[in-house]
């Protein structure tokens, strides 16, 4: 529950780090994404992002913020201009997601005090997006670097709030975290359309539950950057 004197980017931020993780809802056609939203809260997400390129992802946000409330905050992925970042918090999104970093949107947002999940790749893009005030930055694509890279980039940006996201699989989760990632995010990652077609959405809820537990384990022992 946030607390009273908590901003949302204060909430946002701690809700992202406790579970971490920040999967996607990416579909192909309109379905029934409250399903898939608390498929993923019952897995242990407190954030979870709809990508525009998802249809009828405005009216999704809408519900999915009205249906939990604080409880689940729903953000907005691959927002690339002001436009649809205003629209995305008018239909109660509670985070701003870029794939690079887009300086009107993250100022749009900034007007209305909503947090950005900035996306970057390079030690300058961070930079950037750190300097323009994004809450968080998602190293897109993350396997490109690897886990390694999130260490490079710790090493020079001590403070900033790294989120790995494209190619991030329980098995590279762990190292993720361990050279400095505070989360991981994905779409594919967290929904594989073959099991859910034999399994149901249970299969979503098993899957997050899973790197759920990987981060927390992983965190336990997380090394110091040099």
């Amino acid at each position: 529950m946030r607390k009273a004197d908590q901003t949302l980017k204060e909430y946002v931020i701690q809700q992202t780090k406790t579970a971490g993780v920040l999967p996607c809802i990416k579909l192909h056609q309109k379905d029934d994404y409250i399903a898939y939203a608390q498929a993923m809260y019952d897995g242990g997400a407190r954030v979870i992002e709809v990508t525009m390129t998802t249809p009828g992802a405005l009216e999704a946000i809408e519900a999915i913020s009205s249906h939990f409330g604080d409880e689940l905050l729903c953000a907005a992925g691959t927002v690339l201009d002001p436009a649809t970042a205003r629209e995305v918090i008018l239909h109660g999104g509670s985070v701003i997601v870029n794939p690079c970093v887009i300086d009107d949107v993250i100022d749009l947002a900034g007007r209305y005090n909503v947090p950005v999940f900035s996306g970057a790749f390079t030690a300058t893009e961070v930079f950037n997006a750190m300097r323009k005030g994004a809450a968080m930055v998602k190293i897109f694509p993350g396997a490109l670097g690897g886990p390694k890279y999130m260490t490079n980039l710790k090493m020079v940006f001590p403070e900033v709030n790294l989120i790995p996201s494209g190619g991030i699989t329980p098995d590279n989760a762990a190292d993720f975290i361990r050279c400095g990632a505070c989360a991981v995010s994905g779409a594919r990652t967290f929904m594989d359309f073959d099991k859910i077609a034999k399994e149901g959405l249970s299969s979503i809820t098993r899957q997050v539950a899973k790197f759920v537990e990987i981060v927390a384990e992983a965190k336990k022992d997380v090394p110091m950057i040099p």
